[in-house]
């Protein structure tokens, strides 16, 4: 089996509009994860507050591909820019070494 896809994108929510961006983004998280599309992760860049940064792994080639076909993704997709923006996304990223053995393994069972 090929290794899970890693995605990445930065974010910024709207002026005046960050609490409702994080409540869209936690209801998007939890529908993808409820669907076994996906893990997600959110950090803030504790530095520049209004920068947010997610990780996305996706469990599989196939559940990638259910998703952009799901009309239910597509309306997260959609109204998305009525939050925030994406200032830069990352597709597939490939790993190339961690200090922690095993921590994707950890993120698709659960441990994160």
């Amino acid at each position: 089996m090929r290794d899970p896809i890693r995605s990445m994108a930065i974010l910024k929510p709207h002026e005046g509009k960050e609490q409702e961006f994080l409540n869209f983004l936690r209801e998007f998280y939890n529908m993808m994860y409820a669907k076994q599309y996906s893990r997600d992760m959110l950090f803030r860049d504790q530095k520049n507050p209004d920068v947010f940064v997610h990780i996305r792994i996706w469990l599989s080639d196939e559940a990638r591909e259910s998703a952009m076909q799901d009309p239910d993704v597509h309306h997260y997709w959609m109204t998305l820019p009525e939050l925030g923006v994406i200032t830069n996304i990352y597709e597939e990223l490939e790993p190339i070494f961690s200090t922690q053995e095993g921590i994707v393994e950890d993120i698709l069972e659960g441990g994160v």
